[in-house]
């Protein structure tokens, strides 16, 4: 039996727009480009080691800053600078595997999906 959704008073529920779903895919495409990196690129003690830590430092920089609810609260600008040095560090580990095409067509991606983000939070 499907249930129909009811409104109720009170309960504030965030809309989701296809740019949020967009920024969800590339940050998910980040994380597992930067754990491919780190697994592929370093020898068997440090893959391991940046394999798993590179994604993790990176989720956790962006719970703190990035969030639709950060921990910091940051300018704009500050806030787009970090963006832009995540988007930079994956763009560089997919050029460093060889792949500079897929590198290109992520910054691509990610930093047209940031500006429309930040112009949406500024407007």
């Amino acid at each position: 039996m499907p249930q129909d959704s009811v409104i109720e008073p009170g309960v504030n529920r965030p809309s989701v727009t296809p740019l949020d779903i967009v920024r969800v895919l590339v940050l998910l495409a980040a994380l597992a480009t930067l754990a491919l990196w780190g697994f592929a690129t370093w020898p068997l003690p440090w893959n391991i080691v940046v394999g798993i830590g590179t994604p993790v430092v990176v989720l956790i920089v962006w719970a703190l800053v990035l969030s639709s609810r950060p921990v910091l609260r940051l300018h704009p600008f500050l806030r787009a600078f970090v963006e832009l040095l995540i988007y930079v560090g994956v763009t560089l580990a997919w050029w460093s595997m060889g792949s500079a095409w897929i590198g290109i067509a992520f910054a691509v991606v990610a930093i047209a999906a940031g500006v429309i983000a930040g112009r949406r939070s500024l407007g």
